[in-house]
C-alpha cells in the first residue's frame, strides 16, 4: 500500500509540475498583456527574495519565482495523489480532484496571497485578483487532471 502511495505521489508531483508550468505561463502572459494584475512567478519570486532579505530585480525575481512556483505545484500535486491513495479514495475522480483544486484556490486567497504580501484575497494586487486566481486554478485543474490520466 505504501509503495502504491509513493508511486501515486510521484505521478501527482509530475502532473502538478506540468499544471504549474501552464498555470504560471498563462499568469505571466496575462500580466504582461495587462489582462491580469500580477504574475504568479513574480509573486513567488518577490516573496522568496523578501523572506531571505535579498533585494529584488526582475532577473532575480524570475530565477527564484519559477522554481518556487513549480516546486509548490508539484508538492500540492503529490499531496493530492498520495493522500487519496493512502485514504483509499478514488484518485482519478474528476469531482474529487476539482474539490481539491477548489480548496487550493481558497488557500491561495486566504493564506498564500496574504503571506506573500498581497493582502486579503490578493486585494493589494487588484480587486479582481480572486477572479484571476479562479481562472488560473481552473487551468491548473484542467492540466493536472489531464496529466493524471496520461501519466
Amino acid at each position: 500500500m505504501l509503495t502504491m502511495s509513493v508511486m501515486q505521489g510521484l505521478t501527482g508531483f509530475l502532473a502538478g509540475v506540468a499544471a504549474g508550468i501552464v498555470m504560471g505561463v498563462v499568469s505571466d502572459i496575462a500580466a504582461r498583456l495587462r489582462l491580469f494584475r500580477s504574475s504568479l512567478f513574480v509573486i513567488d519570486g518577490n516573496f522568496l527574495l523578501r523572506s531571505l532579505g535579498i533585494q529584488s530585480n526582475p532577473h532575480a525575481v524570475y530565477v527564484t519565482g519559477i522554481p518556487v512556483h513549480l516546486a509548490t505545484s508539484g508538492v500540492f500535486g503529490a499531496f493530492y495523489t498520495a493522500g487519496t491513495s493512502l485514504a483509499g479514495l478514488q484518485t482519478f475522480s474528476a469531482w474529487l480532484t476539482a474539490l481539491y483544486v477548489l480548496l487550493l484556490w481558497l488557500a491561495m486567497l486566504f493564506i498564500a496571497l496574504p503571506l506573500a504580501g498581497q493582502g486579503f484575497l490578493g486585494g493589494k494586487a487588484g480587486r479582481s485578483t480572486w477572479l484571476e486566481q479562479l481562472a488560473l486554478h481552473i487551468v491548473f485543474f484542467a492540466v493536472y487532471y489531464g496529466m493524471l490520466q496520461v501519466i
